[in-house]
């Protein structure tokens, strides 16, 4: 019996698992035959203040034996069956703080397993169980702190401003915040696991798959580790709503590897107030103030294009004459008001692809591509007439002032390509038209 007890214990020693094996005594009592040192770490005892074994259970446990495990351990016995549980046992006396975990109480929690056996010993049948235990006390604490991160994850990525999303290697979503769902219109159960052409517009999709492989396979990304990734106009791209609306948006892309998984997280910020705030500011940038027209800037950049093709085109100069009497005599508000007046006559002009612009001042200019000289002095002509007959409607804000205009055409010459040199002819034949007496067109 010794040698069996003692060649069992050598054995159990060897793991690094808690292990014991309880059978009965005589008086039908929990006794522990053999056990390792893991296992006075259930007990909370030493080993060295132990009896020699086969000892009582009930002895093994200095602050009284658990309830739990003895109860588990009686029904095994009775029904024969293998049983696994788990349970909480107080810190073994003299176990520092930090070998539980941090936990002031000092509580571990083991996973134990009951198998019963027989064996023969000395001719006679007995009925042992073996008892297996691993301290799963690290692995929940793990497992709790990992619960805390994922929930503070979360709670930051749903709390976020900007939309966040997540696809995988197949361009499937995989997460969707709150933002996300404000931004598109679609909740995050509709879109996970669905492509994330999904949320781009129609025109986008086909080659955006291509873009992501570029992306994936791009050294820049090696580059962008170094640097976190920035926001700005050249990350400025277009989403889709879900009602089809089309939504300027700044988006910032990392490249993540999860167990050998590569994923993508997109950081996207809808500009699309910014965006109107930069076209309202590109507009006014091109546009006069008092009258709406393009300004001087816009028609340069306009008739330039122009002159770099082949085209035809003629431009006029426009002035009225004697503006000055008429913001001495009537006031500048007047002035202004007739200013409004002969931009809203120029803007009837009939010709396609034209541009009637403010030069400055009380001068206007128009372009007129593919218009030939003879067809840009009768679109001047009617104009002129137009102003000085007053056909026009127009909602004065002062009584009707009556006024003319002087006009300078020119049509483009063969080769010439030089706007400021186009320009300086129509002023010319302006001067002409002004010196002839007014209220006339002159062609140079």
């Amino acid at each position: 019996m010794s040698d069996r007890l003692n060649q069992s214990q050598d054995f159990e020693d060897g793991i690094a698992v808690a292990v014991a094996i309880v059978g009965r005594d005589a008086r039908g009592e929990l006794a522990v035959t053999a056990c390792n040192d893991h296992f006075f770490r259930i007990t909370g005892g030493a080993r060295a203040e132990m009896p020699v074994f086969p000892a009582a259970f009930d002895a093994l446990f200095p602050g009284g034996a658990q309830p739990g495990f003895r109860a588990k351990l009686q029904e095994c016995f009775r029904s024969g069956a293998s049983q696994e549980f788990e349970q909480v046992f107080p810190q073994a006396p003299g176990q520092a703080p930090e070998q539980a975990c941090g936990r002031p109480e000092g509580a571990r929690r083991w996973r134990l397993t009951l198998k019963p056996f027989r064996h023969a010993d000395g001719g006679a049948a007995v009925s042992e169980i073996l008892v297996t235990g691993v301290d799963i006390t690290a692995k929940l604490h793990l497992a709790h702190e990992l619960e805390v991160s994922t929930s503070r994850f979360r709670a930051v990525v749903d709390s976020a401003y900007d939309a966040i999303v997540t696809i995988d290697e197949q361009r499937n979503i995989t997460l969707f915040n709150r933002a996300a769902e404000n931004l598109f219109g679609y909740a995050s159960a509709e879109v996970i696991g669905q492509p994330i052409e999904t949320l781009l517009p129609e025109k986008f999709r086909a080659r955006h798959p291509q873009h992501v492989r570029q992306f994936a396979d791009s050294v820049q990304m090696s580059l962008r580790s170094l640097s976190p990734p920035r926001m700005d106009e050249s990350n400025s791209v277009y989403g889709r709503h879900r009602d089809g609306t089309i939504i300027p948006v700044e988006i910032s892309i990392s490249k993540i590897n999860v167990d050998g998984v590569t994923e993508f997280t997109a950081v996207i910020r809808d500009i699309t107030d910014r965006a109107r705030l930069i076209e309202l500011l590109k507009k006014q940038a091109v546009t006069d103030a008092l009258t709406g027209l393009p300004n001087r800037r816009e028609f340069l950049d306009f008739v330039d294009k122009v002159l770099g093709t082949d085209d035809i085109v003629s431009v006029f100069i426009l002035d009225i004459d004697f503006f000055k009497k008429i913001n001495d005599g009537f006031g500048h508000d007047v002035g202004d008001e007739v200013l409004r007046v002969l931009a809203k006559a120029g803007m009837s002009i009939a010709h396609e692809s034209k541009l009637f612009a403010r030069w400055g001042g009380e001068e206007f200019v128009a372009a007129l591509p593919g218009a030939d000289a003879g067809l840009a002095r009768s679109i001047a002509e009617r104009l002129r007439q137009r102003v000085a007959q007053q056909d026009f409607e127009h909602a004065w804000r002062v009584e009707p002032v009556p006024f003319t205009v002087s006009i300078g055409v020119v049509t483009r010459e063969a080769g010439e390509s030089d706007v400021d040199t186009l320009m300086r002819r129509a002023d010319r034949a302006l001067y002409r038209a002004k010196a002839s007496g007014r209220n006339r067109v002159e062609v140079g």
